[in-house]
C-alpha cells in the first residue's frame, strides 16, 4: 500500500490508512492511536502535508480513512 509516513523513531500500534479510490494497492498511512488520532506535532514536515492533504480530497482521491493495527 504506498507510502507509510512514519513518526520521528516512535511506532505506533496503529495505521489511519487512506486508500485511493482509483488506484488498488496505493493510498497513504499514518501512525495514530487505537482511535485514529494522529500526532500532526510529531510528523515531518512533508508527512504532515500528506495528512493534510489526505483529509482534504476523502471522497474525491481517497476512501475515508480507516484505523488498523500496524503490520495488518
Amino acid at each position: 500500500m504506498g507510502t507509510i509516513q512514519l513518526l520521528n523513531g516512535r511506532h505506533d500500534t496503529h495505521l489511519l490508512r487512506f486508500r485511493s479510490l482509483f488506484d488498488d494497492g496505493r493510498g497513504l498511512a499514518f501512525p495514530c492511536d487505537d482511535h485514529g488520532e494522529v500526532d500532526m506535532n510529531t510528523l515531518s514536515e512533508r508527512a504532515r502535508g500528506n495528512y493534510l492533504y489526505a483529509r482534504t480530497v476523502v471522497g474525491r482521491e481517497f476512501h475515508s480513512p480507516r484505523v488498523e493495527r500496524s503490520g495488518a
